[in-house]
């Protein structure tokens, strides 16, 4: 099983980056995918989810109308289109799939830095 996420970097405020993160090694379609992410310090949080048909998503309300989530099932990927960056979005970004209690995987994060 794999979880590779990408498109992380150093952005400034106001600006946009594009996360993805291509699964292998699971029937892809059958997980609940979502994003977390972890500042300094901090504890580590849900971003956003989205359900395995991808027509149900959720934010947290930090993110709301400045974040996306959606997936391509036919190409075992989940994306974050992140919008209107600001200084606290920095953290790496973690992608997680989920499908019950044992069926958990994590990726091994990106880092996101929104910064003048």
């Amino acid at each position: 099983v794999q979880l590779v996420e990408s498109g992380g970097g150093l952005v400034q405020p106001g600006g946009s980056l594009r996360l993805s993160c291509e699964a292998s090694g699971f029937t892809f379609s059958s997980y609940l995918m979502s994003w977390y992410r972890q500042a300094p310090g901090k504890e580590r949080e849900l971003v956003a989810a989205i359900f395995n048909a991808g027509g149900i998503t959720n934010y947290a309300d930090s993110v709301k109308g400045r974040f996306t989530i959606s997936r391509d099932n036919a190409k075992n990927t989940v994306y974050l289109q992140m919008n209107s960056l600001k200084p606290e979005d920095t953290a790496v970004y973690y992608c997680k799939a989920w499908s019950g209690v044992t069926r958990v995987y994590w990726g091994q994060g990106t880092q996101v830095t929104v910064s003048s």
